[in-house]
């Protein structure tokens, strides 16, 4: 008796399309058009649940017919990781977009998934509240979104990753289980830490529907002052001279490129008294320093992903006191072949960088001496916005040391089918 092809095997016996549109509702699901593709692959449907319950009957109904599911919030970021191996659904939290508490006493806040950045924001600013993070396109991103990738932003010099902020969560596994671990007081830290489990896990171990984060105060005032010089390594050294100062700042960007000369981003927030105190004592500092425009300051991360053309806008990791000594490499790879870069990077030592060709063949030409760099630096260097045809060729994610065979242990427990975004992280997990 002949054995069903491999191909045969994965596709799914029989498709529940009816079954799902009795659990949200006929005109809650659709065709998939040209611009649902997700990195070249085509899914058949989108089905926009209206409850977590929802999400979560559809989720198992999927899983159990062998779909590949695609969760997808504001679609920002839906080219970031792997090509799916798959995509027979969209799952989208669209609907999912309500402040469920705001518990101002407490200063935190619970939301659903699909709900953007920016109206979560206004909704707490209404308190005099914030959630301490400025994540790329907030008026599109969705705290879905932005938790799977862990997108946060420059405020993290201050007040920390989202890792650091998030403190619960509800998590749909593929089974249609609902999980939930944290809580909604900032003390507590009993369980399972499943909501840093998810956060940058790229959709890949379960559905977020909820989250809770601690909040923080929306400040009085807020003032950057920006600095230039013709050297790198100088402003690198000024960032780690702030850093190692009692300024307390809550952002300190460097911006560089091939292109003009670098520049440090030093943003304070407080009352204008507080301000002022903290400006001469920055002044004094940065005194080998000339001051200049910080009008391109707040944008600057976003502007490197404006514009089309062949390029790659990755992000990167090393340590603060390596980072004059990455970007200086940066610059003599790129020369090597061609290529004009811009790179915005926290003093920390995470950032990001443009890089820009004539051709392909110098991008994936210049990508493994720049991730060799990083990685002997002890970092990391992963591509998240690369033309999908590239990444056939490319290791986005590049090295995962020991962790990888823990990741897929992960994954088999939470999503043995491998149902959630097949393929699309770390190792094809």
């Amino acid at each position: 008796m002949a054995q069903p092809s491999e191909a045969a095997m994965k596709q799914p016996a029989q498709t529940p399309w009816y079954e799902i549109a009795s659990i949200v509702g006929a005109v809650n699901i659709r065709p998939a058009t040209a611009g649902d593709n997700v990195e070249g692959v085509a899914p058949a449907k989108i089905v926009e649940p209206g409850t977590t319950e929802e999400l979560a009957k559809v989720l198992a109904c999927a899983n159990g017919a062998g779909l590949a599911v695609i969760p997808r919030g504001g679609g920002t970021k839906l080219n970031w990781g792997n090509p799916p191996k798959r995509a027979d659904l969209i799952l989208s939290t669209t609907r999912l977009d309500k402040v469920l508490e705001h518990a101002w006493g407490d200063m935190t806040a619970t939301v659903q998934a699909g709900c953007t950045v920016a109206a979560f924001q206004r909704t707490l600013a209404e308190h005099g509240q914030r959630l301490a993070l400025d994540p790329l396109w907030p008026e599109r991103a969705t705290i879905g979104g932005i938790l799977a990738t862990n997108d946060s932003g420059t405020l993290r010099t201050r007040f920390g990753s989202l890792r650091d902020l998030i403190i619960g969560i509800t998590l749909a596994l593929p089974d249609g289980t609902l999980a939930k671990s944290g809580g909604k007081v900032v003390k507590n830290v009993a369980g399972y830490d499943l909501p840093k489990l998810a956060t940058g896990s790229l959709g890949t171990l379960g559905v977020i529907t909820e989250a809770v984060f601690r909040l923080h105060p929306l400040p009085h005032e807020t003032q950057t002052l920006s600095f230039t010089t013709a050297s790198l390594g100088t402003l690198c050294e000024l960032a780690n001279a702030i850093r190692d100062s009692r300024l307390a700042c809550t952002c300190l960007q460097l911006r560089a490129g091939s292109a003009g000369q670098p520049s440090l981003d030093v943003t304070f927030e407080g009352t204008r008294a507080g301000l002022e105190a903290q400006e001469q004592p920055l002044l004094q500092l940065a005194a080998k320093a000339t001051r200049t425009d910080p009008s391109e300051a707040s944008n600057a991360r976003e502007a490197l992903w404006q514009g089309g053309g062949m390029r790659v806008v990755a992000k990167f990791s090393v340590l603060p006191t390596d980072l004059a000594s990455f970007c200086a490499t940066l610059s003599e790879i790129a020369s090597k072949h061609g290529l004009t870069w811009k790179a915005v990077a926290q003093a920390i030592g995470v950032g990001h960088v443009r890089l820009e060709a004539a051709s392909d063949y110098a991008l994936l030409a210049s990508l493994p001496s720049l991730r060799s760099q990083a990685e002997a630096l002890g970092g990391t260097f992963v591509a998240l916005g690369c033309p999908p045809e590239m990444k056939s060729r490319f290791d986005i994610w590049g090295s995962s040391g020991d962790a990888l065979p823990l990741m897929r242990r992960v994954k088999e427990q939470l999503d043995p089918a491998g149902t959630l975004n097949p393929g699309r992280f770390v190792g094809g997990i």
